[in-house]
């Protein structure tokens, strides 16, 4: 049984969270083969892109299946960016230019991924600073700043907006405040990008090692 796995959607790039984890002595291969992915004692689930076209790849790899089970089984799952979008109820990605559908995600955190209100600057890109709603150890040691938080590197036109207020593990500012990361259990979803945040990302990879390694004692 492989201990961490990296999701290999087709919608992330691979080498940076692959080398990030490595450089904290996580130990990630890379898969899209259902059978491991079931068996993984963690996961690591990246993604750029469309939500639609994400999902489609998502449902070709036969994918559901094996992330449902290791959401279910509660073991360590972090989402990064579109694959934290992912892990919700539906996106309206899908019906921006007009159409009325909704794209279904994986249904593992009620709620919704919704665009940034018209007349805002998107996509929005750079570095922000992320507040912990309140202390976890996945951001333990992150305090870096007045506001009691971090600066992590985005890059998202869209936003993840929980139907509960549980789920909510950090916000961050944009015009308002949004959702920039969640947790269920040891289900785990951060909008930013930890492999391009310079310590402060590597510290979060450190952090979830950490919450794989609680989880085996």
């Amino acid at each position: 049984m492989a201990s961490l796995v990296i999701i290999d959607s087709e919608c992330a790039n691979l080498s940076s969270i692959y080398k990030a984890a490595k450089y904290v002595n996580l130990e990630p291969i890379i898969s899209d083969d259902p059978k491991t992915i079931a068996s993984a004692g963690a996961v690591i689930f990246p993604g750029v892109g469309s939500f639609a076209h994400a999902a489609s790849l998502i449902y070709r790899k036969n994918l559901t299946e094996s992330l449902h089970k290791v959401i279910t089984a509660g073991k360590p799952f972090l989402g990064i960016c579109l694959g934290m979008q992912l892990l919700f109820s539906r996106s309206e990605e899908a019906n921006y230019n007009g159409g009325n559908e909704k794209t279904e995600g994986l249904k593992a955190i009620t709620g919704e991924v919704k665009r940034f209100p018209a007349g805002m600057p998107v996509p929005h890109v750079g570095w922000n600073l992320v507040k912990p709603e309140y202390e976890h150890p996945l951001f333990k040691n992150l305090n870096q700043s007045a506001n009691k938080g971090a600066y992590f590197y985005f890059t998202h036109s869209y936003y993840v907006q929980p139907e509960k207020r549980e789920h909510i593990l950090g916000q961050t500012d944009y015009g308002f405040p949004f959702t920039s990361a969640v947790k269920k259990g040891n289900l785990y979803g951060v909008q930013f990008h930890p492999e391009k945040s310079g310590p402060a990302g590597l510290r979060l990879l450190a952090n979830f090692g950490k919450i794989i390694a609680d989880t085996k004692d």
